[in-house]
């Protein structure tokens, strides 16, 4: 069952306006809240959110590693990904930001695409339990601004 395809989008609020809150969503600034989140970056990157960036990021629990190529970004209001996990899946993942007073209201779509059957598995489990994925987001990004964790440094 190679070939199957999930567009999933979903929302998130963020108790920062968008030019403060895109931080949280680039390859460093996700170590801020992401719990095991750890982009290497091939090629220095002065920039994280720099259109052309590459970064990897390793899959603890399955021993895969997914590269992700930044290919659009607009600081303080979206940035596109686009991600390949050998065997497993490709696609891309955008993040825009809104302004909703003195939050963000967040739209995460993941686009995906498996390349086995295996893929096809995993990626229909990560469909099923999106919703709660981008709760946990919300949840994570709210602790980590309550207690001001700055994390690493890029």
């Amino acid at each position: 069952m190679t070939g199957a395809r999930h567009r999933l989008t979903g929302r998130l609020t963020v108790a920062l306006p968008p030019g403060e809150a895109f931080h949280l969503f680039t390859a460093q600034g996700e170590r801020r809240w992401a719990p095991r989140w750890e982009p290497s970056f091939p090629a220095p990157a002065a920039d994280d959110a720099e259109p052309g960036t590459v970064f990897q990021t390793p899959d603890h629990d399955h021993g895969r590693t997914t590269t992700w190529i930044v290919v659009d970004a607009a600081p303080g209001r979206r940035i596109r990904y686009a991600r390949v996990t050998p065997g497993v899946s490709a696609g891309t993942v955008s993040v825009v930001l809104d302004e909703a007073g003195a939050h963000s209201r967040v739209t995460v779509s993941y686009e995906l695409t498996a390349l086995s059957s295996d893929g096809a598995v995993h990626l229909r489990r990560f469909a099923n339990g999106y919703s709660a994925f981008l709760d946990a987001w919300q949840d994570a990004i709210a602790k980590a601004l309550r207690e001001g964790s700055q994390g690493p440094v890029a």
